[in-house]
């Protein structure tokens, strides 16, 4: 009698990245070097590499076999696979290293998945991000610190590993030095900078306001400056002491000037089509090396229409 074999899942091949790096004055094409480096190598094995995206130059995968290989560049050959690259168009991905990574979110897309009853799922930052770390390898893991509200964009992070996950979440106001967003208001705000301060609580709308209710509200401290004012709408940088769901959004709209484009808390509709309101700044000491983490992410430009 015939056994029946079982088709095991194909087996994860690991990168096996051989890193080269031009220590000569000379500038080369990219295959002309590979070949002088991986003479053991066929040609038609090095260009098949090269036209699979396994031949990385200064960090950035290429197929371009004349690329300069100028003195000082680095090259990596992942002899094994091609390298798994980060591309997708509402996410733009800033820093990564072995405990943390950085990401630019993109407009209407949810930081994390929230609880829907019985809708289709919709992919989130966490999603895409998760998936392309399994790719990488499916040991991976992919943690949340914090997040933005789905139309906000601008920078956030992740942590790669438990370690760097509770180190934050446990002593985040510690450990992020600044988080600066940039906001569009309504109207002409006065003074050139203030502080707001109050509690805020959430209805059964989801909707955040602010009470005086110390059983019921979160303490919440912003901190706003002006950045310029024009056309009767005033560009503000906000600073968060305390990171309460729609902060910024309530107490700009208890300001009197809500953020351009938040019908929910009070706005017209805005030229942008947007909500205005970017985490321009995010700037930490790293979970693990406690090194200086310093990143910046231009104002979109609708919010200059």
């Amino acid at each position: 009698m015939q056994k029946h074999r079982h088709h095991s899942a194909p087996q994860f091949q690991k990168d096996r990245i051989v890193p080269f790096n031009n220590d000569s004055e000379q500038t080369y094409g990219l295959l002309e070097f590979v070949e002088s480096k991986l003479k053991e190598q066929s040609r038609t094995t090095l260009k098949s590499w090269l036209k699979h995206g396994q031949i990385m130059l200064d960090g950035k995968v290429t197929t371009a076999f004349d690329a300069q290989v100028g003195p000082g560049s680095d090259v990596a050959v992942n002899v094994s696979r091609q390298f798994v690259v980060f591309r997708h168009p509402r996410l733009k991905l800033v820093y990564e290293d072995d405990d943390v990574i950085v990401v630019e979110k993109g407009y209407g897309l949810l930081s994390v998945s929230i609880p829907s009853a019985g809708k289709k799922k919709i992919e989130t930052a966490y999603d895409i991000l998760r998936d392309y770390l399994k790719r990488k390898d499916p040991r991976n893991k992919l943690f949340v610190v914090h997040r933005l509200d789905r139309d906000t964009t601008g920078l956030m992070m992740f942590a790669k590993n438990e370690e760097a996950m509770e180190t934050l979440r446990h002593n985040w106001n510690n450990f992020v030095l600044e988080r600066y967003y940039v906001a569009l208001l309504e109207g002409i705000v006065e003074d050139d900078e203030g502080i707001i301060k109050s509690r805020l609580a959430e209805n059964s709308q989801y909707k955040v306001y602010s009470t005086d209710d110390e059983e019921e509200g979160k303490f919440a401290v912003t901190r706003y400056k002006v950045l310029r004012r024009n056309k009767g709408k005033t560009l503000v940088e906000f600073a968060l002491s305390t990171g309460r769901k729609n902060q910024i959004r309530v107490h700009a709209s208890e300001m009197g000037h809500p953020i351009c484009g938040d019908r929910k808390y009070g706005a017209q509709a805005s030229k942008a089509g947007r909500l205005c309101l970017h985490a321009r700044t995010l700037r930490f000491a790293h979970p693990i090396t406690r090194k200086d983490m310093n990143f910046e992410s231009p104002v979109p430009k609708e919010f200059f229409r």
